[in-house]
């Protein structure tokens, strides 16, 4: 449609020059004497037409030929920057297919030529890294940092994901301190300290991280559990030592994040520096709580070896525990001992015999002879000796 209307118009303006041109009935004189010419106006505007487009084509075409020099330049540094690219992007492809050498070689072609130099520079620090080639690894990193600073952050980012990958977890940490300072913190950065603070022991830093990382739900739940069992356990064992310290630790310990292993890893500590008062606190809280599903047989264990204390009251106690967990041996078995302090032999014997009956343990066959021993019923003692010692054989 576009085309038949200029098609149209073309014969319009045609047909109204030659009207024009005919009703024109001007002439021009030119007098140069001893010459004098006379033509007619229509011819000279024809003429004048010509001239101008002779003239305009004579410029083209000298501007063209004293320009293809620089044309031809300009095409060439275009189909250098077009190679570059190429190049640039076989150095990124070649170092996801993991052939490193390659890429390395791709990616200094393309630092060379200009095309990305900060990129350019990581790609082959990577790739440098992945040879195992500490001195060209820091020759590219130390050039991504000063070709562009558009890099610098991805700089550290990944001047910190190497150190950590090569245990050199200070200099990881040195390095996202800088990009702290630059550019604050982001999740990945984030996740990247967590691990550097892992690898050097620092568990204070970690559980501060992930608390931080589980708040913007930057981890999976599972993630998060594993890691704050491991920073609390890491936590109790350097404090094993030290009781005012350990104490201080497990009182300011958030409810949620006393799981089972904490709890034994705690309760265990406790016992190990005769802190009973709190280990009986801990077992309490953590077993009045605990469903059928979280129980723990091991508390119930050390809570039956608590000596000091009020022992009634424990027992009261392990009574309860015994009404949702009726078929516990370890209960029973605690429960027969902390009666034996008590001096409740009928009890203590019944609580015994139950343990035996659920399961058969040295434990529960050496604590049932002693307590027949203290009874003066020597031979059902030995009985409960020799089958203790046929399990510690077995």
């Amino acid at each position: 449609m576009r085309g038949l209307f200029w098609v149209v118009t073309l014969f319009g303006v045609a047909v109204a020059v030659a009207l024009g041109a005919r009703l024109n009935d001007g002439y021009l004189l030119l007098v140069v004497p001893p010459w004098r010419v006379e033509i007619s106006l229509n011819l000279f505007i024809v003429a004048l037409l010509v001239l101008f487009t002779a003239f305009y084509a004579a410029m083209r075409v000298t501007s063209a030929t004293f320009g293809l020099p620089k044309r031809v330049r300009a095409y060439r540094a275009r189909r250098q920057r077009d190679q570059a690219g190429l190049v640039f992007q076989d150095a990124v492809r070649l170092l996801f297919e993991g052939r490193f050498g390659q890429a390395m070689k791709k990616a200094s072609e393309a630092h060379g030529a200009g095309t990305a130099p900060g990129l350019s520079a990581l790609i082959a620090a990577r790739a440098a890294q992945r040879m195992r080639e500490p001195e060209k690894q820091q020759y590219w990193l130390e050039h991504a940092k000063t070709d562009d600073p558009r890099t610098e952050a991805a700089t550290l980012m990944l001047d910190a994901e190497m150190a950590n990958e090569e245990r050199r977890f200070s200099d990881a940490l040195d390095a996202l301190g800088r990009l702290q300072g630059k550019q604050g913190r982001h999740i990945a950065a984030l996740r990247l300290e967590l691990r550097a603070r892992q690898g050097s022991g620092d568990w204070d830093g970690v559980l501060k991280l992930v608390r931080q990382l589980a708040k913007r739900d930057a981890l999976p739940p599972e993630v998060v559990v594993e890691i704050r069992t491991q920073a609390h356990l890491a936590n109790i064992g350097k404090r094993r030592g030290d009781q005012g310290q350990l104490v201080v630790y497990l009182r300011g310990l958030p409810e949620e994040e006393r799981g089972r292993r904490v709890s034994l890893a705690a309760a265990k500590a406790l016992t190990a520096l005769h802190v009973e008062g709190e280990a009986q606190k801990l077992i309490e809280a953590s077993l009045d709580k605990a469903g059928s599903d979280t129980w723990q047989s091991e508390l119930a264990a050390i809570y039956g070896r608590l000596s000091g204390g009020d022992q009634t009251a424990r027992i009261a106690k392990a009574e309860g525990w015994l009404l949702r967990h009726p078929d516990d041996a370890v209960l029973l078995l605690a429960l027969g001992r902390m009666c034996q302090r008590q001096r409740l032999w009928g009890k203590a014997q019944s609580y015994l015999e139950a343990s035996l009956s659920v399961r058969a343990t040295q434990e529960a066959h050496l604590a049932l002879a002693r307590l027949l021993d203290e009874l003066d019923k020597a031979d059902e003692a030995n009985k409960h000796y020799r089958a203790s010692a046929q399990l510690n054989a077995s």
